[in-house]
């Protein structure tokens, strides 16, 4: 195993890791989330329109190539380079080997294929670029769908971004955001919390914030419901977190 060359895998352990969620395998029989919210998010929307599609924080990708299945055109951005990087590699490429951290400095070597999963034949129908959630650029609208999955708490400003989200759907478009809510000050300022505090003395959760903030706009059509999923990060160590799932219809 150790004396497979390194050149040509991804040994960066974070994208590893990811690339791991997002294509390789399923861990104690928790099925593959971006996969699943990719599912949930078409069998919402039924018989809307399914032109173009968002996904937003799309980490390496893997719900952009699915929700490709559906939509006409799928667009995945993400503040991260080098997790697009992955996504385009895929997409261009079709595979990818990386190395998966087993203990300390031994690793094993892998490899995802799109035709392995199925999507070798939506890689066409889907684009990724770097961008910034709360100021992304004009030309980004006029979507059917936007998966924000996994991204409200990891954001300087979620409320700008609430608060803006709307401009870049099409009317009747569904907005689903996936969250555990896990509000942390490195990520996001204290003040900039939507939710997971107290508030004239009553609990205020983030699904508090998140109707005060799109009730303007948007009407709820499902949820809340606790998705699942689970990180590997060693061969024995793995975070194993649920999503809160909530989507919205741009009214």
């Amino acid at each position: 195993m150790a004396t497979q060359p390194t050149s040509h895998y991804e040994t960066d352990r974070l994208i590893s890791e990811y690339i791991e969620f997002h294509y390789g395998d399923d861990y104690f029989g928790v099925a593959n989330f971006p996969k699943t919210l990719a599912q949930l998010a078409i069998e919402t929307m039924g018989d809307k329109p399914a032109g173009k599609a968002l996904d937003l924080g799309c980490a390496t990708g893997r719900a952009t190539f699915e929700l490709a299945r559906h939509f006409d055109q799928v667009t995945g951005i993400d503040f991260s380079a080098r997790f697009i990087g992955v996504g385009t590699q895929l997409a261009e490429q079709g595979r990818l080997r990386y190395t998966l951290t087993e203990e300390g400095e031994l690793v094993s070597y892998k490899e995802c294929s799109l035709g392995a999963l199925g999507l070798g034949d939506v890689a066409a129908k889907v684009e990724f670029f770097q961008g910034d959630a709360c100021n992304l650029k004009p030309v980004f609208s006029g979507y059917d769908l936007i998966l924000a999955a996994n991204l409200i708490d990891r954001l300087y400003s979620p409320a700008l971004f609430l608060k803006t989200v709307h401009e870049r759907l099409n009317p009747g478009g569904l907005l689903m955001l996936t969250s555990p809510y896990t509000w942390l000050p490195e990520h996001t300022k204290r003040e900039e919390w939507i939710g997971g505090f107290k508030k004239d003395g009553e609990n205020f959760t983030t699904f508090d914030g998140l109707k005060a903030m799109l009730g303007e706009h948007f009407r709820l059509v499902r949820g809340p419901e606790a998705v699942p999923f689970v990180i590997r990060e060693t061969k024995r160590k793995f975070q194993h977190t649920l999503s809160e799932v909530t989507v919205w219809e741009r009214i």
